[in-house]
């Protein structure tokens, strides 16, 4: 559920063939509670088992990180590609989930949080372009940065959140979860190579956000496309403002969480 790699093959199908409320509910919420099961039930249950099997957890971690962010890198379809960039994600909640000490266990809180609203946010915007034009092809897209102006502000700036570029919730979340894991010894070798996803994470949205706004209009019946009305402006606007908010001033945030982690911290086995 979480989805980890191996285990991931399920969820890029599953969010390309649901509709794009379904695809906003999965990300935002149903992915968490795998995640949230290892927290709640496996840690505490079986502490033993959880310190014997850390490195391979921490390994399928990382490997979830730099396979889902370039199979993102080859996907032409863009709603496969955010998928594919929601298992690198959830990669990182993994990571900081196995670190296991207070560090990584405040990421892990947080960018379960900023993912369901960053990723939440891109399908919400995929469905907003689909519904205009009627396909997901990057390469049929192009031009809609002059054609859709408010759009493409928007997606841009949930793009930048997802490649965690510093001022956005994305960024204060993997920063969290990499300081914890590169903070003890035994981890520190899978934090480093878990920065190779932020790595390949900027190249897949980058050269996405250029595909999809920058290159000429494809077709000469999207010249005619409107941009977001006033009720699609006033859907992204709340997940637009936890992007700036968590990425500015994170500091409620993590004192809610505060008495959360002292008590998951108090069970954790190393």
């Amino acid at each position: 559920k979480v989805p980890m790699f191996p285990f991931h093959t399920w969820l890029p199908d599953a969010h390309v063939q649901a509709p794009t409320a379904g695809s906003v509910i999965l990300a935002g919420v149903l992915l968490k509670m795998g995640s949230y099961g290892f927290i709640r039930f496996c840690i505490p249950m079986f502490p033993d088992a959880v310190r014997y099997f850390m490195p391979l957890l921490l390994t399928l971690s990382v490997i979830g990180i730099i396979y889902g962010a370039l199979m993102a890198l080859a996907q032409t379809d863009l709603k496969k590609l955010v998928a594919y960039s929601s298992v690198s994600h959830m990669g990182f909640i993994m990571l900081g989930i196995f670190a296991l000490n207070r560090q990584g266990v405040a990421g892990w809180v947080l960018q379960m949080f900023n993912h369901g609203v960053t990723t939440g946010a891109l399908f919400l915007c995929v469905g907003l372009i689909y519904e205009r034009t009627h396909t997901r092809v990057i390469a049929d897209l192009g031009g809609f940065a002059k054609q859709m102006p408010i759009y493409a502000v928007m997606f841009g700036i949930f793009a930048m959140s997802s490649l965690g570029l510093p001022g956005t919730n994305g960024f204060v979340g993997e920063f969290t979860i990499i300081l914890g894991a590169y903070s003890a010894d035994a981890t520190r070798i899978y934090a480093i190579f878990a920065m190779l996803g932020i790595i390949f994470g900027a190249a897949y949205t980058l050269w996405m956000y250029q595909r999809v706004m920058f290159m000429e209009i494809k077709r000469e019946e999207f010249k005619k496309i409107p941009d977001l009305n006033f009720r699609e402006i006033m859907t992204l606007a709340p997940l637009l403002g936890f992007v700036f908010w968590i990425g500015l001033y994170p500091a409620p945030f993590f004192k809610i969480m505060e008495a959360t982690i002292a008590s998951i911290r108090g069970i954790l086995p190393v």
